[in-house]
This record gives structure tokens, sequence and C-alpha cells, in this order.
């Protein structure tokens, strides 16, 4: 395979993985709009049914190389739970009340947070770069929050800092993994992660649920399996692969189409507001996150 065709098909896994995991926000809504069914339920079978493809592939690389050592199997339950379970589970209970347009911008602040975090743990003190796309995004966020968090409106607030707290969890598996990814490899962390990230999950479903709440209409168990396979298992990995082929820069830009086909498809599909003033401050959101992921020159 030439080097252009090599290149041409990781910006196409790119755009197809960016665009499947930014549909996430929508299946969970369009799956709260169908039946009252709960956060807990729902992720209980995002988690239930992509754990199969995981398993699959972490017995496919069981024997790569280096061997895990006790201190990788604890980092990897640590961070499992922490960016695949916590951060699922408050994104799905956000979502209860903040529109999937929003809760994709929210989120897509991740970047910053670990430039935070990065300053705060690490010591790496942020650039004037750095600083100049922290003061943009969160000034796309307060736009984009203007004129719906009121006093009449506090479930909306709570969402939105729920959703931020999952985007928060997030970036703290970033900043805490970043070292654990290098030892044991993206594919393999990803596959075990995600299987012990699982287990809570259906701990949590056993203890506040009940068998009754699986019986659910066709089109909630149609929403869960796209939810489970082409939202979470087919873009980890597609993405995976992006990220090889065209490097993280090249992606960074790619990934800016998330939010902005979630909020497109929410306004056509949903029926949720999107207003000038909200583009501007998806719009500052966006170029903030693009300044620190990219590369200087």
């Amino acid at each position: 395979m030439s080097g252009a065709s090599y290149r041409a098909w990781g910006i196409a896994f790119a755009v197809i993985g960016v665009l499947a995991f930014s549909f996430r926000p929508i299946l969970i809504k369009l799956s709260y709009a169908a039946h009252p069914v709960s956060p807990v339920t729902l992720l209980f079978l995002r988690m239930a049914l992509s754990l199969p493809f995981f398993l699959a592939i972490g017995w496919w690389l069981r024997n790569q190389e280096p061997r895990l050592a006790r201190r990788d199997w604890a980092a990897i339950a640590g961070l499992g739970f922490l960016g695949y379970y916590l951060a699922s589970f408050l994104d799905f209970v956000g979502l209860q009340w903040v529109g999937a347009g929003v809760g994709r911008l929210i989120l897509y602040l991740f970047p910053t947070l670990v430039v935070l975090m990065s300053f705060l743990f690490l010591k790496t003190a942020p650039t004037r770069r750095e600083l100049m796309a922290l003061v943009l995004s969160y000034a796309g966020i307060a736009l984009v929050l203007s004129n719906q968090v009121h006093g009449e409106n506090r479930l909306f607030a709570l969402g939105a800092a729920l959703v931020f707290a999952s985007a928060l969890c997030y970036a703290g598996y970033l900043v805490a993994g970043s070292q654990v990814v290098k030892r044991v490899g993206s594919m393999r962390f990803t596959a075990y992660s995600t299987v012990v990230a699982t287990v809570p999950a259906v701990l949590q479903f056993a203890v506040m649920e009940s068998a009754e709440s699986l019986q659910l209409p066709a089109a909630v168990w149609g929403y869960a399996v796209i939810l489970a396979t082409a939202s979470t298992v087919l873009p980890l990995f597609l993405q995976a692969e992006a990220l090889k082929r065209i490097g993280a820069s090249h992606f960074a830009l790619i990934g800016a189409l998330g939010p902005v086909s979630v909020a497109l498809t929410s306004a056509l599909g949903l029926d949720e507001p999107f207003t000038a003033v909200q583009a501007l401050g998806g719009a500052l959101v966006i170029f903030g996150v693009l300044l620190v992921s990219l590369k200087k020159g």
C-alpha cells in the first residue's frame, strides 16, 4: 500500500470513527424518549452487549509482550473504573436533562481539562497558546449555557454539571493512564479496561434494578445494540488505527466534526434548540480545543 493510500484510509477511519462515536448521546436521548428507561439499565445494556467483543479482543492479544505485572492490572482496573464506567455513568445521567448537542460540546472540553490537570498534578505549566485556548473554550461554554441556566431550569444545570464531571473523569483517565498505555499498548489497554469497567455496571444494575427493567420496547433494545457496537466498539478501534496512520494532530482536526455533527443532527432530529448564540459558543469551544490539541507550527 502506498503512503498516500495508507494515509487516506487513516483519514477515512478517523471520520467514520468520530461520527460513529458522536452519535452516542443521540442514541441515549432517543432511548429516553422511546421509554422511561433508567440510566443504570441503559449503561448496563451498553456494557454487557459490548463485553463479548472486548473479551474476544483481549483473548486475541493475551500473549502480547510485555507481560502484565500486578501493578499493571491494578492500574487497568482503576483507570477502567474511572474512564469507562464512572465517566459513562455520569454522562448517561446528565443527558436526561441536557440536550445531546450541548452535552457533546461539554464533553469535548476534556483536552482543556487535561492541560489543567497536568498543571496541577504533573507541574507542567501551560503555554500562552494553551491559556488562550482555555479562555476561548470556557467563554464558548458560557455562551452555550447562557440562555438555558436560570432559576426555573435547575435540572438542566445539574445535567450540565454531571456531563462536565464525566469530561473531568475522562481527562483524569487520560492523564493518569498515559504511561500505562505506553507500556501495555493501546489496543490491549482498551480491551482490558473496558472488560473491568463492565463489573461495576453489572453490580450496580443488580443492586438498583430488577429483571423487569429489561422488559423494554424493541426500539430501546435496537438503540442499545447500536450504542454498544456501532457507537462503542467500532469507533474505539477505528480511532486507534486512525491515530497510528495520521497522528494525533490531524486526528484532532477531524475530531472537531463530532460536536458539530451532533449539534446539527440534534437540531434536525430531536428538535433541540440551535441558536446563533449557541453556534458562536460552539465555534469558540471547538477553536479553543483545537488550539490545545494541535501541535504548534
